[in-house]
């Protein structure tokens, strides 16, 4: 329940600054958490980046006043919602109702509402979460570092899933797995080399750093990579279910989605700093991962 009310004195904040300046980082003060980790969380809980629910929800409102207020200018309504230029929010306005703001003012006109979020219970069916909790010491990883947005902007790779693309392209991961060495002796040995991790230093509230990595032993080469010591930690590890490769998208999804939504709420544990592992692997001929977040004690 103390989740359910932090995540929504968030939104609680988020709305009623919607005509002013929203700080991230007293948003996720609300919500007991760095501006890394809430708009992470909340990206996978609602399917949508907290950067676009507020677009959409200043967008809604900007209609709304334009139909209820005549005389209302487009100019100022698009300062209310802190848009610089009239053009600049005509465009935004374009881009989610479909129609300029002048024609939102016409009777019958089709427009698109989105309304506020609200953090509830769901109860759902007796589905298991598999997880187990270990204790690791510090160790190091090395790899191939690219810093992101969170709301998925800014100059290509755009996306962890486009630093992976590129990086098979152009031969840096095979060359990070023969530069790795051995898996560490508390890393289940059917997992690969080559993995992910991201969270485990800080870029901006707006961003996020993410390696391709593999564990650092004395057989490692790790010239020309970024390397990160990983301080002792307490991890709790959620293994996926085998799937074909064409499933690992949504599967990944939908667990990341399950940890934020029905895990931590209940588990009496909260995320450290934000760092997390995925780890690939295969079973039975199928794809397999797992997912680490570093954790405490509520």
């Amino acid at each position: 329940m103390e989740w359910l009310e932090r995540m929504n004195r968030a939104i609680d904040y988020i709305e009623t600054n919607l005509t002013a300046e929203i700080e991230l980082k007293e948003a996720a003060h609300m919500a007991c958490c760095s501006s890394y980790q809430f708009q992470r969380m909340f990206s996978f809980i609602t399917d949508v980046t907290l950067a676009e629910y507020i677009r959409r929800r200043r967008l809604t409102l900007a209609a709304l006043d334009l139909q209820h207020d005549g005389l209302a200018k487009v100019v100022d309504v698009a300062l209310r919602y802190g848009y610089e230029s009239p053009v600049s929010f005509a465009r935004a306005f374009h881009a989610l109702h479909g129609i300029t703001p002048t024609m939102a003012r016409h009777e019958g006109i089709a427009l698109k509402a989105y309304p506020r979020l609200s953090f509830l219970i769901t109860v759902k069916g007796a589905e298991a979460m598999n997880y187990r909790i270990e204790t690791k010491d510090s160790f190091e990883v090395f790899g191939i570092e690219g810093v992101f947005r969170l709301d998925g902007g800014g100059e290509v790779p755009q996306t962890p899933a486009k630093l992976w693309e590129q990086s098979h392209a152009n031969g840096e991961v095979k060359r990070l797995e023969a530069n790795a060495g051995n898996l560490p002796s508390f890393v289940r040995q059917e997992l690969y080399s080559v993995n992910a991790i991201c969270g485990y230093r800080k870029t901006g509230q707006d961003t996020f750093p993410y390696m391709l990595c593999a564990f650092k032993d004395e057989d490692s080469n790790t010239d020309g990579y970024t390397s990160v010591t990983i301080p002792t930690y307490t991890w709790v590890i959620f293994p996926s279910d085998p799937h074909p490769w064409e499933q690992f998208g949504e599967t990944i999804k939908l667990l990341y989605k399950r940890i934020y939504t029905e895990w931590l709420p209940t588990a009496g544990y909260e995320q450290v700093d934000g760092i997390q592992f995925e780890m690939y692997g295969a079973k039975d001929g199928l794809n397999y991962f797992e997912l680490w977040f570093a954790i405490q004690k509520v």
